[in-house]
């Protein structure tokens, strides 16, 4: 069944521009963990300028909540779908506390790759080491459909969780 569910994954996730228009989705109703700040997730939008690592550090340094770097596409239907059950505040239950620095995969390409933050796929959702730069702990891709935003949560979760677990540097 897993395999199943990972080549279904492979399969449906963005590569090129889809076909037709995303299609909104909601996520489940968990919650992440007792403690964590009760703050809606919010996307900060990454600047033009600048390394990825600088933008990265200088935003870790501005919030006492999670960061995660995202990575999108306007033609890529999960992410749409991901960003907009976000600004909707759909994700506010299963995401609390977190800070997703929202890179464009079409303009930031060459400058996330320069940090390490790359994938095959996108959306990409990683996780930054303490210099800014990527860690290697992410989560890229996703399903097309309506239940794109709740598949990502369900897989940032664990992603999340691992964050919360590991020592600090």
């Amino acid at each position: 069944m897993r395999l199943r569910t990972g080549l279904a994954l492979l399969l449906s996730a963005c590569t090129a521009e889809p076909a037709g228009p995303p299609t909104p989705a909601t996520a489940p109703a968990s919650s992440l963990a007792a403690g964590i700040p009760a703050r809606p997730p919010r996307l900060v939008p990454a600047p033009a300028g600048g390394t990825v690592a600088e933008v990265v550090t200088a935003e870790l340094g501005a919030g006492d909540t999670r960061l995660v770097v995202y990575v999108g596409a306007s033609w890529c239907e999960p992410c749409v779908a991901f960003h907009d059950a976000l600004l909707a505040g759909q994700l506010d239950a299963d995401l609390p506390g977190v800070r997703f620095l929202e890179f464009d995969l079409d303009r930031d390409k060459a400058r996330l790759e320069a940090d390490g933050y790359t994938s095959r796929f996108v959306p990409l959702f990683a996780l930054p080491g303490p210099d800014g730069r990527a860690s290697g702990r992410q989560i890229q891709g996703g399903v097309k459909g309506a239940g794109a935003a709740a598949n990502l949560v369900l897989r940032l979760q664990p992603l999340l969780a691992s964050e919360r677990e590991r020592p600090p540097a």
